[in-house]
């Protein structure tokens, strides 16, 4: 340690990764702790900071005009903030003991060490990417970042065929073959499960089939790629399941993504079941009093099911980055969990769901009942009704909400927060019969679907 370092009375705090949950902590913890008491360093390896990543799909498809909108603070802004914000620069390793970090500036290969007083690791997750012959050949895309987003507009840009395949039928999935529908490609989507859309039930899965395939979209049910297949110029050509070939000018990988945690692995702090760091409710690392994680890096307590999980949400990550800034700075804040809310659209049509899905339940060994319903949008016979189903799982004998999924047209995504506030709540599904919510015939019937599926719900847990 230097001799300026040791004059310094200040406390310094690293933040490792500069989106949203590490400059959301850097940020709040700064409103805080000015810079005459409190020093903060960022490293962030890429070349942008605190983005949307959920927007790339839209930007790719045309929605969004491009990148800057989905920017909500440049490194600039930080650094007028008083934040030591170092761009192109990636943390090698995380040396506890001696409470320093090592990082080398992509650019030039310098590497220095940069002790800390308080850490926080914000490193994100790390798309799927298979190992499969000819996966890294041109023309594969992940879309993790606004670089790969860039990289793909080229591609479809530059690109004189029109055929595209969309590996994985997950949010990024469907959201990506929508986009490719915008720029004119025909789509493929190959998909592992039996239906796309996973973190629905199989029932309700098969209703985004059918509106897929609707829409154009080539579904690939039961399917696993083996691999990349490429032409005389590298590029690639097709994409091989075991029993068909399926051709492409362009492939993108929607296959998910996994806890970014080498680098904390390394370190030896303490890791979930699906690879994420461990925190208490305050965002601390399990064991260690001065080290904070959050975002798509950590595991999260779901509050239904009461087991660990991992959820790469940017809501998630800007709650992360709140909790653990207010701690940073000497103050009180804590996450208590999540229900497991999602939203998501392929054209026109919306999916959502919240909660726990029938293999879940069974999982943690909840027996439940599931009721399925149909309803509209709006009253019947007002302008623009449009159908939506609703399926609600509760549990048996207590009653107590367990799940919701919708499929449906416009009105049907946003409806899934009634039931996700239930689900925080804990109300059973008597009493989410009794909600007065809002109704005029432009905006609901005069009973909810949700609050139909609830009644059918409440019935059926009496029966039982």
């Amino acid at each position: 340690m230097n001799m300026s370092r040791m004059r310094d009375t200040r406390e310094r705090l690293v933040v490792i990764g500069g989106d949203a949950a590490g400059m959301s902590a850097a940020s709040q913890a700064r409103r805080l702790r000015g810079p005459e008491e409190l020093e903060i360093v960022a490293f962030e390896r890429g070349r942008f900071t605190s983005y949307s990543a959920c927007g790339i799909p839209y930007w790719v498809g045309g929605e969004v005009s491009g990148p800057d909108q989905l920017i909500a603070r440049t490194p600039e802004e930080h650094r007028a903030r008083d934040i030591d914000l170092r761009m192109r620069t990636e943390v090698m390793e995380i040396d506890v003991d001696r409470q320093r970090v090592r990082a080398r500036d992509l650019e030039s290969g310098a590497e220095s060490w940069t002790s800390y007083d308080k850490l926080v690791i914000a490193t994100g997750a790390r798309p799927i990417r298979p190992d499969l012959p000819g996966v890294d050949a041109p023309g594969v895309h992940g879309v993790q970042t606004l670089d790969d987003g860039q990289a793909l507009i080229d591609t479809l840009a530059h690109t004189r065929g029109r055929k595209a395949v969309v590996v994985g039928a997950g949010y990024i999935g469907v959201e990506m073959a929508e986009a490719l529908i915008n720029h004119g490609y025909e789509v493929t989507v190959v998909n592992r499960g039996s239906e796309p859309m996973s973190t629905l039930d199989p029932d309700m899965g098969r209703m985004v089939h059918e509106a897929m395939e609707g829409l154009g979209i080539t579904m690939v049910d039961d399917a696993a790629v083996t691999k990349v297949l490429t032409g005389e110029d590298g590029r690639v050509r097709a994409v091989a399941t075991e029993h068909a070939e399926y051709p492409a000018d362009v492939v993108v990988l929607g296959i998910g993504v996994r806890p970014e945690t080498a680098l904390a692995k390394a370190a030896g702090l303490p890791l979930g079941a699906h690879g994420g760091l461990l925190t208490d409710l305050a965002m601390r690392v399990r064991g260690h009093e001065n080290i904070w994680a959050g975002g798509d890096c950590v595991e999260v307590l779901d509050l239904v099911s009461g087991q660990e999980r991992h959820i790469a949400l940017g809501t998630h990550a800007n709650k992360h980055g709140q909790v653990i800034g207010t701690g940073v700075g000497g103050g009180y804040a804590t996450f208590p969990g999540v229900v497991g809310t999602a939203v998501s659209k392929v054209c026109d049509l919306e999916i959502a769901r919240t909660g726990l899905r029938e293999k879940d339940a069974r999982r943690v060994g909840l027996q439940f009942v599931s009721v399925t319903i149909e309803s509209t949008s709006r009253a019947g016979y007002y302008p623009g009704a449009s159908p939506m189903t609703v399926k609600m799982l509760a549990e048996r004998r207590t009653g107590r909400l367990l799940g919701v999924q919708i499929v449906g047209r416009e009105g049907a995504g946003k409806r899934v927060d009634i039931a996700a506030v239930a689900l925080t709540a804990g109300m059973t599904v008597e009493q989410m019969t009794a909600l007065d919510l809002g109704y005029a015939p432009p905006f609901s019937p005069v009973w909810d679907p949700v609050l139909v599926a609830a009644r059918k719900a409440a019935a059926k847990v009496r029966a039982s």
